[in-house]
């Protein structure tokens, strides 16, 4: 099987199609989103050239159940999956932060550690940590996309207040 890392739909009432790192969206009469999960890799904000095949198929599967198990808590933007690479929702604004649990110090925030970062995103990480080493408990490090480029960017709660990302009340 092929991996899909590339789709070029075009439907009725097509406003555009927005091309992210691993899924392609599709804005339909600026009301309506059809949200292609690829089979592209991203990895520390780079996309790889191949892709992995029903890794997109697999990604949508499981943000679908979630939003379907948790829609009694808080309605989200979901009408229907189709397909399962494909979920089509509500257009609607979003908040531009993305909330990353993490139960390691590693990836990009063992590089800022090693480099004598001792705060992530406003947590507090003691000195004396490893590369891979668990926390103590999980740790919540808000993200927002970079003004330019596509990188994500920490962030802490205070900045996103600061900068009206996200307001007290939302």
């Amino acid at each position: 099987m092929k991996a899909i890392v590339k789709t070029q739909f075009e439907f009725d009432g097509q406003k555009s199609l927005y091309t992210g790192k691993v899924r392609d969206v599709y804005n339909i009469d600026d009301q309506y989103l059809v949200m292609v999960a690829s089979d592209r890799i991203s990895a520390f904000d780079v996309v790889l050239p191949k892709g992995i095949p029903f890794k997109g198929q697999v990604l949508n599967q499981i943000a679908s159940k979630f939003l379907d198990a948790t829609s009694d808590i808080c309605p989200n933007w979901k009408i229907a999956s189709p397909d399962p690479m494909v979920t089509v929702g509500h257009r609607c604004d979003s908040f531009p932060v993305e909330m990353i649990v993490r139960a390691y110090l590693t990836g990009s925030s063992w590089r800022d550690y090693k480099e004598g970062a001792r705060e992530i995103c406003g947590v507090p990480i003691p000195d004396g940590m490893r590369e891979h080493q668990r926390f103590p408990q999980p740790i919540v490090t808000p993200t927002t996309k970079a003004e330019i480029g596509s990188h994500d960017q920490n962030i802490s709660k205070e900045e996103i207040i600061a900068r009206g990302l996200v307001s007290k009340a939302d």
